[in-house]
């Protein structure tokens, strides 16, 4: 006799759906983890470019610092040589980017660019830049470029960081060009002596404000700083 062979019952088939559910969630969540943490990997190597650029145009401009591009607004101008974007590129062997726009190359997601951090989504508008200087550092109202040697202390003082796409220049704020963590919670900052750190959104006051943190400075111990009060 052939022993009769037992069907799933209708529970037992939805607990092995929910099982498997489960399972395909944790895959898929583990999967974006890794996604994210090798993209962030590939952020922070850009970001120690632009940190090499930096110290060449310094070098090589009598102390001076690049220009922040435009602050709160969404950036339009792209022709002034002065702005970081334009002014570092070429140092890296790269074309400034309001070159690149003129020649109908506009760097554009998933990119690989120096302009565009990995996995960064492109807002529209007429630039897309995912990385944005210290909103206070070397701004426009000033008459003069601000020189490396007048900042209180480089090493912890910000220059670049992760940002939303259409801003130039970015700070850790409620409003749209806020600094951003894009990785899994955690953000990347480029100082002014060349090295990278990584912290948490909280720590670095994405969508919120400066927290003035010991290690992570904004502001720059220059006449600039009684502009940043306009910047939260």
């Amino acid at each position: 006799m052939h022993a009769r062979r037992k069907a799933f019952t209708l529970i037992e088939l939805l607990v092995a759906i929910a099982i498997i559910a489960v399972l395909a969630a944790f895959l898929l969540g583990a999967y974006s983890k890794a996604m994210s943490a090798r993209d962030q990997t590939e952020s922070v190597s850009r970001l120690r470019l632009w940190g090499v650029a930096l110290g060449a145009y310094v070098a090589e401009n009598s102390g001076n610092l690049p220009r922040r591009g435009q602050g709160v607004q969404a950036v339009t101008q792209l022709d002034r040589p002065e702005d970081w974007f334009n002014a570092l590129p070429p140092y890296l062997g790269q074309t400034a980017y309001g070159e690149l726009v003129n020649k109908g190359f506009r760097p554009k997601a998933g990119d690989h660019s120096i302009f565009v951090r990995p996995g960064a989504k492109d807002p529209g508008g007429a630039a897309f830049l995912s990385y944005g200087m210290n909103m206070n550092l070397s701004p426009w109202n000033l008459a003069d470029p601000t020189r490396l040697s007048a900042i209180e202390v480089p090493s912890i003082t910000v220059f670049l960081a992760e940002s939303p796409g259409p801003y130039a220049s970015t700070y850790p704020s409620a409003r749209d060009f806020s600094c951003l963590a894009p990785y899994n919670g955690k953000g990347d900052i480029l100082f002014l002596d060349g090295h990278v750190g990584t912290f948490t959104a909280e720590y670095i006051g994405v969508g919120s404000g400066d927290p003035q943190r010991n290690d992570v400075r904004w502001l720059t111990g220059t006449v600039s700083d009684a502009q940043a009060g306009n910047y939260r």
